[in-house]
């Protein structure tokens, strides 16, 4: 599949809807790869089992909080810096790239960086949805190693690791961002494409532009949107679909911890005859509660979309006063396993719950 700018759009918006509020707000990000694709063309999507087994695979993407990248905006080149800097590092010729998370801006990074360097993008990433931490990759879960990786700053500093596994390297890389303006661009997690394989949630490009181009054509209330949504998810890795809220946001509290967006949103029904819903955020949307009882968590997918159009809000953009409904999605199959819930399981984010799939909620 060959992607140009007039897929942009659609994948811009079916990759925030994914995104489930984290991986960066998409628009700077989409104007830098529109101009992009006027300069280089289109760019080729591939299906992960095309690939030579031995081909040299990397992730690149955006690392910080999201908060952050609203006021330290990347540039057009960086992207492709990046890549040519951990080909220096590393003495090796990357062959095609892939994305961390198909989420936000993240999704597009890779992108950018493939049309400048004329190399493919592989259709699929590592999380199916966003998550904030190196070590929830399905790539760290299945086995890579995250470096050799190198690190750029906004003012093109390049820093270099070299860590033994990627809880370390998640602490490292996450200080450096910190010191560094609180957001950096990481290429990371080197895998062949035999590993790549069987280590990544295949066809999530080419699915957020599916999706997208739901959303744009259904454009209006969510609660409108409800079955074309279901019928779209039911026939994907995803599944589950559900329209969990509609309301106003009454109350956000946030605040950029240890290089994350921490905070909570209070959403409260349109009729206030219903119990309150609050969603804890860390950059992405994680627990969604109605008053008190848990109705969808992490890993599967909290989505808030604005009310009256459905187009999806970053956690960074949410505001008092929002009309605002929310959507739940069960996640990939992978992130069912016990393997990956021993990193992504609500507890891992300091909640004292266990994993419900939002299927027998």
């Amino acid at each position: 599949m060959k992607l140009d700018g007039s897929h942009l759009d659609d994948l811009a918006l079916g990759a925030v809807f994914l995104a489930t509020g984290g991986g960066g707000d998409p628009y700077v990000s989409k104007l830098l790869t529109s101009l992009a694709f006027k300069k280089y063309g289109p760019v080729t999507l591939i299906d992960v089992q095309d690939l030579d087994d031995d081909a040299h695979i990397v992730t690149i993407g955006g690392v910080g909080a999201p908060t952050v990248g609203l006021e330290l905006l990347p540039s057009h080149n960086e992207a492709f810096e990046a890549l040519v800097a951990y080909e220096k590092h590393t003495s090796k010729k990357v062959d095609a790239l892939v994305s961390f998370e198909i989420g936000g801006g993240n999704s597009l990074v890779p992108i950018l960086a493939a049309l400048a360097k004329g190399i493919p993008v592989i259709d699929g990433d590592g999380m199916g949805r966003a998550l904030p931490e190196a070590q929830m990759m399905t790539y760290a879960i299945c086995g890579a190693c995250p470096t050799p990786a190198i690190a750029l700053d906004y003012e093109g500093n390049v820093t270099s690791f070299t860590t033994q596994d990627t809880h370390t390297y998640e602490r490292h890389i996450r200080g450096l961002t910190q010191a560094s303006g609180g957001m950096m661009l990481t290429v990371e997690h080197p895998m062949t494409g035999a590993f790549l394989k069987h280590a990544i949630i295949p066809g999530t490009m080419s699915f957020s532009v599916k999706l997208g181009a739901l959303l744009r054509e259904n454009r209006g209330s969510a609660d409108l949107l409800l079955a074309p949504l279901k019928a779209l998810f039911k026939e994907s890795v995803y599944g589950e679909c559900r329209l969990l809220y509609t309301g106003k946001v009454t109350d956000k509290q946030n605040s950029i911890v240890g290089g994350f967006d921490v905070g909570e949103v209070s959403i409260t029904s349109f009729d206030e005859q219903q119990a309150q819903m609050n969603i804890s955020i860390k950059n992405e949307y994680l627990v969604a509660k109605l008053g008190g009882k848990v109705v969808a968590s992490v890993p599967d997918l909290i989505v808030i979309v604005e009310y009256e159009t459905s187009n999806p809000i970053n956690a960074e953009r949410l505001r008092y006063g929002q009309r605002v409904a929310v959507f739940a999605i069960g996640c990939p199959a992978f992130y069912r396993s016990s393997k990956a819930l021993d990193v992504v399981s609500p507890a891992c984010f300091g909640f004292d719950l266990d994993y419900v799939p939002l299927a027998d909620i």
